[in-house]
């Protein structure tokens, strides 16, 4: 066995270390080799190209998105009495164990490549992590999206995960769905991913996992970004995967803490997370300056990203998926806080893309409506995000993450009802979905208008606005704001049909009410507690 040790582990340590797992064999390793070692492998292994500014640009084959009907959970005591099973798949403890003897009799050809990491930007707060997968780029991958452990000692990580792409499940041997796999041992901490190369489904089996630990510590993990304007007011965005989180977060005004995962202590706010992983369908310097710059940084890497003749980013090119992907570290974006910690939250802004072109382009939010809006996480599934998703779809996804939810709902949403009340913290409702008609008529709403908007939330100009009652949703919308026209303010007036916009607000009402009775009960049981 060769080994690349950065650490000065010996083969005998290396060995001790991944038996820990089971894993006895293995043809060569990587220990926490860095950006540059890892680039270098990626391409003399034919894993990637470099594109014209140093990146690195790979394909994920047939898997370009995550595949969450092939996620499982194990049911064993850790999860048993607390994991939400309506929601999560269940693997016995002998079909895990059995798929892990043969991903452990897979490896044992194949060059492995290890990071030791860490998930959580507030120490007390942290999970050390531990990668071993099989692809050079995909160990890049998680190296930018997660921290360095430093001095850590990893001997025994809270969380190992094994991304074996090239193994393939057996669903009458494994009790899986299909050939692909992501399954979930919480009592273990081991993750095991077979049969697809997304390395997406690496970054939200970390998600999950915190999303399973940090409520048992009294903090409350989030789908959300977060930003920090100059005079240290901390702003979430709340929002599924291409609502914005990212774009918005990104704000050469503030100072980004986080695109896409965070926690909320007592001491404030956290990004899970040392880096960004930004949809780039269609990104252009004119319109994300900083995303873009880090996007053609070196090393970066590219998922599903077209190369042009001079093999320059077509990031207009959306022919492999829409869903294509930038990863690269927090500290690419020149104003990013470099410990990715904020304060309690100013103002919690929710995102959404109306698929059906009738909620407004703002909303504030009382309380009550911010839960409601919270626990429903209206949104549309967009394109590619997911597997067989070839346009935008309505759907409802609780605390807008309901796929990485291993608990119910309902916990997490109690928890954020509290911090609101306690904080007495402003809510706001934001589309950036479709105007003027539903999707394949209307518009989406244009970024600079919501750019305007969000700014308009976080610095109290919507509060001091003249404000309407939406007749369908009852929340308060203001009736104009600075450089926003009027028209855009009300979604009725862009529609060609009225009586249509009528009916298509009144359909997505009762959408909103036939997804909410699943919650009511759980919800004020946990409320009563």
């Amino acid at each position: 066995m060769n080994s690349i040790s950065p650490k000065g582990l010996d083969e005998a340590q290396i060995r001790a270390q991944l038996a820990r797992i089971g894993l006895r064999w293995a043809n060569c390793i990587s220990w926490n080799a860095g950006a540059a070692e890892l680039f270098q492998q990626a391409v003399e292994r034919g894993e990637a190209e470099v594109t014209a500014a140093g990146a690195l640009a790979v394909s994920t084959g047939s898997h370009t998105g995550r595949s969450p009907k092939d996620k499982f959970i194990v049911r064993n005591a850790a999860a048993e009495g607390s994991v939400w099973w309506e929601a999560n798949a269940g693997l016995s403890q002998t079909e895990f164990d059995l798929i892990k003897a043969d991903m452990m009799g897979h490896a044992r050809l194949k060059s492995l490549f290890v990071q030791d990491l860490v998930a959580g930007a507030d120490p007390a707060h942290a999970m050390t992590v531990r990668v071993i997968t099989e692809h050079a780029w995909q160990a890049l991958f998680i190296r930018h999206l997660l921290s360095a452990a430093g001095g850590k000692d990893l001997a025994q990580p809270d969380l190992t995960i094994l991304c074996l792409p090239s193994f393939k499940a057996d669903p009458k041997r494994h009790g899986t769905r299909s050939e692909t796999v992501i399954a979930l041992d919480l009592e273990h901490g081991l993750v095991l991913i077979g049969g697809t190369q997304y390395a997406g489904e690496i970054k939200k089996s970390v998600f999950t996992v915190m999303n399973h630990r940090l409520p048992a510590r009294g903090v409350l993990p989030m789908h959300c970004s977060a930003n920090e304007g100059r005079d240290g007011d901390t702003a979430l965005f709340f929002g599924l995967s291409g609502t914005g989180k990212t774009t918005l977060s990104t704000d050469p005004a503030r100072a980004l803490i986080g695109d896409d995962e965070h926690g909320w202590s007592d001491n404030g706010i956290f990004n899970i997370e040392g880096g960004c992983y930004a949809k780039a369908i269609n990104l252009t310097a004119e319109s994300e300056p900083e995303i873009f710059a880090a996007a053609n940084r070196f090393a970066s890497v590219l998922e599903n990203v077209s190369l042009d003749g001079s093999r320059a980013p077509d990031f207009a090119d959306g022919s492999i998926t829409e869903n294509t992907r930038a990863a690269y570290p927090l500290e690419a974006i020149s104003n990013a806080k470099r410990d990715a910690r904020g304060a309690v939250p100013s103002a919690i802004i929710m995102l959404t893309a109306d698929a059906f072109g009738v909620l407004p382009p703002v909303a504030r939010l009382s309380p009550d409506e911010a839960m409601y809006h919270f626990m429903s996480g209206y949104t549309a599934k967009l394109a590619g995000t997911e597997r067989g998703v070839k346009e935008p779809q309505a759907t409802f996804s609780a605390c807008f993450g309901a796929p990485f939810l291993t608990r119910h709902p309902s916990v997490y949403g109690e928890m954020l009802r509290q911090l609101i009340a306690r904080h007495k913290i402003p809510c706001y409702l934001v589309n950036t979905g479709w105007t003027g008609g539903a999707y394949g008529v209307g518009k989406r709403f244009p970024l600079a208008v919501t750019r305007k908007l969000v700014t308009a939330a976080l610095s109290g100009a919507i509060d001091a606005a003249p404000m309407r009652s939406d007749p369908t949703f009852g929340f308060a919308v203001p009736v104009r704001l600075p450089g926003v026209p009027d028209e855009m303010l009300d979604p009725r007036r862009g529609w060609s049909d009225a009586a249509a916009y009528d009916a298509a607000a009144t359909h997505l009402k009762a959408l909103f009410a036939e997804n909410f009775e699943k919650f009511a009960e759980p919800a004020r049981k946990i409320a009563a507690e």
